[in-house]
């Protein structure tokens, strides 16, 4: 058995395998599966509570392999969607741009980054800022991660044909100010996603791309017109998670106030980082960045010309939580890409 902490597998336990057998068919009986089938991949679902009665979900994947049966427990716990945008990680200066981006009253924002990068979690701390009593905010999502009883949620379900873009248009006719889609996969969802932003509607949304500017060329890679991104696009944010190094044994490098490195404790597990936190590319649209959406835009030029306007970078993010001692520069290196054209960046990473 291994556990996925910050990021990372850990081996917790080793089980005979008859025992692991038996585990298999138990946890695939509480969560309402075939416990015969084993020759196919099931999913299913078990509802339980946590120590302090709080009420957890418990996903489940199974997937036959050479060595038997192998299953996948996914922990969705409210608790850890409902932070601020502080405990995410976002600086002040962040917090004022995303907070500029996400103030319009129509217009498309996108959150991009990999799977496990915390984008819903940074959606749903945006929304429940944004959920008032006097705006109808409405979501589309596969899963439903948090019920929140301030927005109206809609589960996406292929099996009657509810998809994420047949969602939105059932939810333009809802009279929504703002609508989430949980993830824009596809030609048909992103052209909902454009029709309800130029029908006056604020518009958030994910993407999988490994920064800000590539969601540029993403979106016309979907068939979305150059013209329509440039007359709806608010801004993208691309987001990462980091380790953070644990404050029990985290060691300085050289002067104090400077870098520090993992050491490990058994509070870390030895590991030397306990917890994460965000890294975050801020991109807002503005008359420069829109004359450069052309078709078959230069991402590249995109980059540069949005640094020039004052994006940090994912790696610049991470340089100044090196500098602040929350992480290391191995860490900020492994979860973020090289910023391809970003002299200044590379120099700062590399040293003299």
């Amino acid at each position: 058995m291994r556990f996925r902490i910050d990021g990372l597998l850990h081996d917790v336990y080793q089980f005979p395998p008859q025992v692991t057998m038996a585990v298999v068919s138990r946890l695939k009986s509480l969560g309402r599966m075939n416990v015969a089938e084993k020759r196919k991949p099931q999913d299913g679902r078990i509802k339980t509570k946590s120590p302090a009665g709080i009420e957890v979900e418990l996903r489940l994947s199974t997937l036959p392999t050479a060595f038997g049966e192998k299953l996948v427990m996914r922990i969705f716990d409210p608790q850890v969607l409902l932070k601020d945008f502080d405990q995410l990680g976002l600086s002040h200066d962040d917090q004022q741009r995303w907070h500029a981006m996400t103030g319009q009253a129509n217009g498309i924002i996108l959150v991009t980054g990999p799977t496990g990068s915390g984008k819903t979690s940074t959606l749903y701390a945006t929304l429940k800022q944004l959920a008032t009593r006097e705006v109808n905010l409405c979501t589309v999502e596969d899963p439903i991660e948090m019920i929140e009883p301030a927005f109206n949620q809609m589960q996406v379900q292929h099996n009657i044909d509810l998809t994420f873009a047949s969602g939105v248009r059932a939810l333009l006719r809802q009279d929504p100010d703002i609508i989430m889609i949980g993830e824009i996969r596809d030609r048909e969802t992103a052209e909902m996603a454009i029709q309800a932003a130029l029908t006056g509607h604020l518009v958030l949304s994910t993407l999988h791309t490994n920064d800000a500017p590539s969601a540029i060329s993403r979106l016309q890679e979907l068939g979305i017109a150059h013209y329509l991104i440039k007359a709806t696009l608010i801004g993208v944010m691309a987001q990462r998670l980091v380790r953070l190094l644990c404050p029990h044994c985290k060691r300085a490098v050289g002067a104090p106030g400077t870098a520090h490195e993992a050491v490990g404790c058994a509070e870390c597990r030895d590991s030397g980082y306990r917890g994460r936190a965000g890294l975050y590319e801020i991109m807002p649209m503005n008359e420069a960045l829109k004359a450069l959406i052309t078709p078959g835009a230069d991402v590249q030029a995109l980059r540069r010309a949005s640094v020039e306007q004052g994006m940090r970078s994912l790696r610049m993010a991470g340089v100044d939580k090196v500098n602040a001692g929350l992480t290391t520069l191995a860490e900020v290196l492994r979860v973020t890409p090289v910023d391809l054209g970003d002299s200044e960046t590379n120099d700062l990473i590399v040293g003299p």
